[in-house]
């Protein structure tokens, strides 16, 4: 994993800067301008090639996601085809947005810009913004203005929680959060204009060609965000007898299937189940495809009582499972002392109606998941039912009394045979290899073998955005702010302060901080079922295999 051994991924094609890998499953694509980047994203939109996944649009690159690393070799070649002095053809529309500049950075950018708070406020409001491109978050979109002197650099240190609707400067950039969400960017104001709503036509506020007028006002301002209904509580009156229901949720237990690909261009991740393995088996071994919704757990917890006869399986974590009669069957004495079921985890059971499972704490891993025969029921959003907690799309956390409709089984089929896989040892510290990120040339070689050299320590500010490690912080080896671009799950972040995130299921959609390496994607499965405390080290895998060099007639000198 060294400088020159990146070199050899990034290649110059006639309207290229370069290609570099991201990872075993995309490539960061390079553009001379941003014209070029549109011109390009609208191409591989409308003729989207074999296994093409996601196309993310930034302000000089574009970011290719596919399904298979073979997928991504034939991407690249295709993208060196491509003219990329078309046009790229969009509608506009102007959207006014009510603005209360009151925000903690205020001063902070007065000062980096040589403007008071007021002139902030007058150039800001006073120009016209266009919308360049969308990603981060579902609703967010990267708008340029005229005025240079709003250019300020991200934050040091990213907040980990940025309300909803703080309009923001980042680079030469501003946007409106859409919803609570992390982010580095300087808040000046913010408003109540909701940026993202499933209920609209349009769910985005802003569209890429569109044209922002900010207006000053004094009048507060808050967001509400409409409810999503994806999951139920028992309505007054009513008694279903289908399903389950939960009687305690634990720390946080989600509903998650594989997620919803191919929305990056409109900000919204994949999500999905973090420990995909440990789902897919959970769906096997209840006879259900691998795509069905099941339960995601959170250092275990969860109770849950069948309305209905079912089959269940829970893996992941080492937890123990109980199942009890009904209550109303057994005396209180009996309720004290009746020792109840206890099925092993990785192997089909049975619930049977009034019957309680309870899904104890791990002795070992972190996320549980478990599979219904048939697979939970509830509305999709975008495609899929699962919570995104980064974006807000899909159904809510569990909660006591939510009550969970079960599909019926497909036809055919049967519940599998118990199948065990090994959980990273906690005692020691986890291996997680990477290839080199495409910002790898940000560090210098001394950092780059630190970042190899040492244990990282989770901390308990992880969740399904990222893994955030504690250790020896990483140098950048030169000044100034990187354009945010796309990222992928499995990319390793480095922030200013020089402590690494690695982004998992629910992470933002593009970032701008250098991505030093990538977690290939076999294991990332792995840094699901790491708790806070856990120590992890980074090693070298085989790199992607090289892109296809460009036709020398094509090329540049």
């Amino acid at each position: 994993m060294t400088t020159q051994q990146h070199a050899t991924w990034t290649t110059a094609h006639a309207g290229l800067t370069g290609i570099r890998a991201a990872g075993d499953r995309a490539i960061l694509v390079e553009l001379p301008s941003l014209d070029a980047v549109l011109s390009l994203q609208a191409q591989l939109t409308a003729h989207p090639q074999p296994g093409q996944t996601d196309v993310i649009a930034a302000s000089r690159t574009v970011l290719i996601t596919a399904e298979s690393p073979q997928a991504v070799q034939a991407l690249a070649a295709y993208v060196r085809s491509l003219d990329l002095d078309a046009p790229a053809e969009t509608e506009s529309t102007l959207v006014t947005i009510d603005v209360v500049y009151d925000g903690e950075d205020l001063d902070e950018v007065a000062a980096l810009t040589g403007l008071d708070p007021e002139g902030v406020v007058a150039a800001h409001a006073g120009q016209l913004w266009t919308a360049a491109f969308a990603g981060f978050a579902p609703g967010f979109a990267y708008l340029t203005g005229q005025d240079s002197r709003l250019e300020v650099p991200r934050r040091r240190s990213p907040r980990t929680a940025v309300p909803a609707g703080a309009v923001a400067l980042g680079g030469a950039y501003s946007a409106v959060y859409p919803r609570q969400s992390p982010g580095g960017w300087q808040l000046i104001g913010r408003t109540d204009a909701a940026m993202w709503d499933l209920g609209r036509d349009s769910p985005a506020l802003i569209r890429p060609g569109d044209t922002v007028r900010f207006n000053a006002i004094r009048a507060q301002a808050s967001v509400t965000h409409r409810e999503q209904a994806s999951t139920s509580k028992n309505p007054v009156g009513e008694h279903p007898t289908e399903g389950l229901v939960v009687r305690k949720p634990g720390l946080q237990s989600t509903i998650q299937d594989l997620g919803r690909p191919g929305f990056a261009a409109l900000g919204v991740s994949s999500a999905g189940a973090m420990d995909r393995g440990a789902l897919r088996r959970a769906n096997r071994l209840v006879g259900n495809g691998e795509d069905a919704a099941g339960m995601e757990l959170l250092f275990g917890g969860l109770e849950l009582v069948a309305l209905s006869d079912q089959v269940l399986a829970v893996t992941g974590a080492a937890v123990p499972l109980e199942i009890t009669p009904p209550e109303e069957e057994r005396s209180p004495e009996e309720q004290r002392t009746t020792a109840g079921r206890h099925p092993v985890c990785d192997a089909p059971f049975a619930l049977l109606a009034g019957e309680k499972l309870t899904v104890g704490k791990p002795t070992a891993g972190l996320r549980s998941y478990v599979g219904v025969r048939g697979g939970l029921g509830g509305p999709e959003a975008l495609g899929s039912r699962s919570t995104d907690t980064m974006s807000g799309i899909g159904p809510e956390p569990l909660q006591a009394s939510t009550i969970l409709s079960v599909r019926t089984p497909k036809p055919g089929s049967v519940v599998g045979h118990p199948e065990m896989s090994p959980l990273p040892d906690q005692d020691v510290a986890t291996v997680l290899r990477v290839v080199p990120g495409p910002r790898q040339d940000w560090f210098s070689p001394e950092t780059l073998q630190n970042f190899l050299s040492q244990e990282w320590t989770v901390t308990p500010q992880s969740n399904r955005i990222g893994l955030r490690l504690n250790g020896l912080a990483l140098t950048r080896s030169r000044d100034g702010e990187l354009a945010s671009e796309g990222t992928v799950r499995g990319a390793v972040q480095v922030p200013p302060e020089g402590q690494p995130v690695l982004f998992l299921s629910d992470h933002p959609v593009t970032g701008g901080y250098p991505v030093i390496a990538v977690v290939v994607h076999a294991d990332l499965d792995k840094a699901a079922q790491l708790p806070p405390g856990t120590a992890v080290r980074f090693t070298a895998a085989a790199p992607p295999a090289e892109l296809p060099e460009t036709p020398k007639e094509s090329s540049h000198a």
